[in-house]
């Protein structure tokens, strides 16, 4: 009978309620000032109008939006001059002419329409940016705080950047190793999942290194300090995540991209229109129906549709910016553990010694096993209720911090654990298990009933449900590269890569090697999305052009530093984020280039002088509801997103 891991939960289709820790990273509401400024343009108008309803209203009306509009609206006009004068010339510029024009000429009415759509549209954009990461900050937080440092027998705490070279630390179970250290007494298991991305504990036994962060499991371990706090490993991945979001250059906004040429073409019209007329309000209407509100609001309107369509599958992109370099993707970095692979040992398969029948080993040993809260522990425990085994109880257990457990069940007496120790309870069990024992180097439990070697439990990572299909789907989006990337031995990374068929990997990678890969990458022309989980990746997501991180179980350090989480831990959500990138991206663009169409077509006939400034007010009005209806779309579902 071969032993396989139980199946793991479908994804949801109702989000549950959040992880710890979810909350930090999920998109802000607009901040209220950015709804004020747009708020008090409206209301101006609306002033007005009620007015001109009054006698001699028409003149007090025309008093009291010629006073907004200076006061709204110059404000802007300076802030777009002073940006102007450092070199920075944006999709503002033309609606700040427009806006000095009409209080030059007395025609606030449409200057004011002006600076409601600008004010609006930075309203949208606000809301589409989301806030900076904090990655730097929580990875901070997570730090080792205290040491016990042990003056003779009895242990002092001092804080863990106090710590010098060659003091000697007591860690118990429970409590992170706050510096890199080596195992000097005692024996545990300690997880280094969150540095290393490895879920497999390591053995802590004397003369084993330790890094600073990782988590001390089973039981109490005297260490010698190898190096402060301020360069342990822990604090070098720290200074990576730093270093990695100072240098990622901020992406140039799309509609700025397309103010290039259209604000010049526009200045280009109003001096032809200046030249043949003479007439200034003729400029100001060209100036009006060219004012780009679609740049100023499209790209905006959809990116936000596409953060909420993103939100309904259980993706939470945090800017607009991540939105559009997603879009761009042609290059993937995937983490090993915990991305492709669950991220947790399973039992793979169970080898039987002549005369033991595979069921009942199962059986007694997930007996002596089922109080011990230990990772492999839980792992045996958890094939037994997947094949169905009912354990019996277990009597008199004794569990040996990082070597096993034993104890008697149904009156056999039970021993789980490493080599070492079954064979000090069962000396004569090494024949028959070195007999079953494969040549390759796995984790492996020896098992030995009453005193005879009954066989060995193998664990082993697995791949997640549908991986396979992954590597072949991003390359079918236009990912030219595809890498998988692991702290993993080399033989498991290869392995891994060719069962999910991604021919370029690279394993026993430090973060650092993991930061120079995507470095290497971005370097030679890719736009990079870098996927992990780990506390080891976050400095490669920061780095990445674009960073996604698995966080259905929380995220911590990873979600911070990531430009995206998935809530569901579901590679395919990987090629969601890209596909909503890239409608959202698409119908931002379409709805740019139908509204510069649009107004491109009217400032030509303004410029001949059959628009005036009011009623090509009330055009570009029209054409800036068609452009918000378009790029609304984005938020609906839609081919190829």
């Amino acid at each position: 009978m071969t032993i396989s891991p139980p199946p793991l939960p479908a994804s949801p289709v109702a989000a549950p309620a959040p992880a710890p820790g979810i909350e930090r990273v999920a998109p802000p509401p607009v901040p209220r000032r950015a709804l004020v400024y747009p708020g008090i343009v409206l209301a101006v108008l609306v002033a007005g109008a009620l007015l001109r309803l009054a006698p001699d209203g028409p003149r007090i009306a025309h008093l009291v939006w010629l006073a907004g509009l200076v006061a709204l609206g110059l404000p802007l006009a300076w802030r777009t001059l002073r940006g102007m004068f450092r070199g920075h010339f944006a999709t503002d510029v033309v609606a700040t002419l427009a806006i000095i024009t009409a209080i030059v000429l007395g025609e606030p009415l449409a200057g004011l329409v002006v600076v409601l759509m600008q004010t609006g549209g930075e309203a949208l954009e606000r809301y589409a940016e989301g806030r900076a990461s904090g990655a730097v900050r929580a990875l901070e937080e997570d730090a080792p705080r205290l040491a016990h440092v042990l003056d003779g027998d009895a242990p002092l705490d001092v804080p863990a950047g106090d710590v010098a070279t060659g003091a000697r630390i007591l860690v118990r179970p429970g409590e992170m190793i706050p510096c890199d250290a080596e195992v000097v007494e005692g024996r545990s298991h300690v997880d280094v999942s969150r540095l290393t991305g490895e879920p497999i504990p390591v053995s802590a036994v004397p003369g084993v290194e330790l890094p600073s962060g990782a988590l001390n499991l089973d039981g109490p371990i005297v260490a010698r300090v190898l190096r402060p706090a301020s360069e342990s490993q822990y604090e070098r991945i720290v200074a990576l995540v730093r270093t990695a979001q100072a240098s990622k250059a901020p992406i140039q906004r799309l509609a700025d991209r397309y103010a290039v040429w259209f604000t010049p073409l526009t200045l280009l019209v109003c001096l032809v229109a200046w030249v043949i007329s003479g007439d200034a309000e003729r400029v100001l209407a060209v100036l009006v129906v060219a004012t780009p509100c679609p740049l100023i609001i499209a790209a905006p309107v959809a990116i936000v549709g596409g953060i909420d369509r993103a939100a309904r599958r259980r993706i939470v992109v945090r800017n607009g910016g991540a939105l559009e370099r997603l879009a761009a993707v042609d290059a993937v970095v995937l983490d090993k553990t915990g991305t492709v692979t669950i991220g947790r040992p399973r039992v793979r398969r169970v080898l039987v010694a002549p005369g033991f029948d595979e069921e009942e080993l199962l059986r007694l040993a997930g007996a002596v096993e089922h109080g011990s809260g230990h990772l492999l522990a839980r792992s045996l425990v958890e094939a037994c209720v997947a094949a169905e085994i009912d354990l019996p109880e277990a009597s008199g257990i004794v569990e040996v911090p990082g070597r096993g457990v034993m104890g008697t069940v149904e009156g056999r007496r039970v021993v789980v654990g490493a080599r070492s120790l079954v064979l000090e309870q069962a000396p004569d069990a090494d024949r028959a298990l070195l007999a079953i024992e494969p040549d390759d180097a796995g984790l492996r439990a020896w098992v030995a009933i009453d005193g005879a070697g009954a066989g060995l439990v193998e664990f082993a990572d697995e791949l997640r449900p549908g991986v396979e299909t992954l590597a072949p789907a991003l390359r079918a989006l236009g990912a030219r590269r595809v890498l998988l990337l692991s702290g993993d031995r080399e033989d498991h990374t290869r392995a891994i890569a060719a069962a999910v068929g991604i021919e370029e990997w690279r394993g026993e990678l430090h973060p650092e090697d993991k930061v120079r890969a995507v470095q290497a990458l971005r370097a030679s022309g890719h736009t990079v999305l870098m996927v992990g989980d780990g506390t080891n990746d976050a400095p490669a997501l920061s780095a990445a052009s674009v960073g996604i991180a698995l966080a259905a179980h929380g995220g911590g350090v990873t979600a911070e530093a990531a430009d995206a989480v998935l809530l569901a831990d579901d590679p395919a959500r990987i090629l969601d984020a890209i596909r909503i990138g890239r409608r959202a991206m698409r119908v931002a663009r379409q709805s740019i280039r139908v509204g510069l169409g649009l107004s491109g077509a009217a400032m030509l006939v303004a410029a001949a002088g059959y628009i005036p400034p009011l009623f090509g007010a009330l055009i570009q009005e029209g054409i800036d509801v068609a452009v918000i209806l378009n790029a609304l779309r984005a938020s609906r579902p839609g081919r190829g997103g």
